[in-house]
């Protein structure tokens, strides 16, 4: 017994001394905040023995029958997902816009700047290739191609379904700015980005961007790339304001009284994009189901509703298009305006009253 016990001890050591080394000589995995940085971050109250905090207490759904698990062959479209053909001439006619990409990636243009938001791509949202989270629709890094030039990326933070090596590779020398959580910029500098170019902002801090407002927003959830860096990163929402168009940006997270504070503070927004998808009964703190998301977007004064988080990877254990389905009915009993364009759509922000729903994904 001892020695089965000490070979697996070993086995555990060694183990544990090579995935760290992989870790870190892997560029997927990304950066770490220099010791400077860190020493930075502890006048915040945000942050608390060299990690990240969430100072914000989530609010569990009320019980019932919240989390159904599905059959696996229910938890991917049994077909790659209807998309639209991105329309680049309506992009770059200077309208306030949107165009989804699917789960959590938009390019807004807003005062002709054109700003992508977790512009994850690819077509794996893991570090490692023999580890297959495949996006439903197949690898859309071509597209990063097809681009105008990007004044501006959004990060909310560093998980791989938010923040890819491979995209952010394509993306960084077409891209002016960087706008991030304290820390994220880590892994955009180990990656080949210049550190100039880089903006780290913590909760309810602003700044200005070419005429452009942009403040990082609270929210409940965690951060880390690898198994010694959780909480190492900050996570939070976007809050952005042009000339005519304010739009709020809720990150991942679950849900709690920050969504009022924000509606307070920043509110009313003409489009809110609201996460409600990806939640499971064992991380009901860190992803919202899709009532509460309703509510979320109700709280931060939101004129119309977007659903994102979901379109792309089966992270949890619901169906696939169960979020889209329960936030429309939630939303209709709630009197709120849900959009539901289709992946690569373009929504000019001007039609939102006028945009009519498509339940295109059945």
């Amino acid at each position: 017994m001892r020695k089965i016990i000490k070979f697996l001890f070993i086995f555990l050591v060694v183990f544990v001394i090579v995935a760290a080394l992989y870790m870190n000589f892997a560029p997927a995995f990304g950066g770490n905040p220099t010791k400077e940085q860190k020493e930075y971050y502890s006048q915040f109250d945000n942050y608390a023995d060299g990690k990240f905090v969430n100072t914000y207490k989530p609010k569990k759904p009320n019980p019932g029958g919240h989390y159904r698990v599905a059959e696996r062959s229910e938890r991917i479209p049994p077909e790659p997902l209807p998309a639209a053909e991105v329309d680049w001439e309506k992009i770059n006619s200077g309208e306030d816009s949107l165009t989804w990409f699917g789960h959590s990636a938009f390019l807004l243009s807003i005062d002709n700047k054109k700003l992508l938001v977790d512009p994850m791509l690819g077509p794996n949202s893991s570090p490692v290739s023999f580890v297959k989270i495949k996006r439903f629709n197949g690898d859309l890094l071509r597209l990063i191609d097809e681009m105008p030039p990007i004044d501006a990326v959004l990060l909310t933070h560093d998980h791989y379904d938010h923040l890819d090596y491979r995209s952010m590779k394509k993306i960084k020398d077409k891209t002016r700015r960087f706008f991030v959580p304290l820390g994220v910029g880590a892994h955009l500098v180990r990656w080949g980005v210049p550190r100039e170019q880089i903006t780290e902002l913590n909760w309810w801090q602003e700044t200005e961007f070419d005429g452009l407002t942009l403040a990082l927003t609270p929210s409940i959830h965690f951060s880390g790339r690898n198994l010694f860096n959780r909480n190492s990163t900050l996570w939070g929402g976007w809050a952005v304001f042009g000339k005519n168009a304010r739009l709020y940006i809720s990150g991942d997270g679950g849900y709690g009284d920050h969504f009022k504070e924000i509606g307070e503070k920043y509110g009313p927004f003409d489009l809110a994009l609201i996460e409600g998808a990806q939640y499971d009964e064992r991380w009901p703190h860190s992803h919202m189901i899709p009532e509460q998301s309703v509510q979320a977007h109700m709280d931060v004064k939101g004129e119309t509703m977007m659903l994102m988080h979901w379109g792309a990877f089966t992270l949890s254990r619901h169906a696939w298009d169960e979020p889209i389905e329960r936030a429309l009915k939630e939303a209709e009993k709630r009197h709120v305006r849900l959009i539901t364009p289709k992946i690569g759509e373009t929504v000019l922000l001007k039609t939102l009253g006028g945009k009519k729903q498509e339940t295109w994904w059945r």
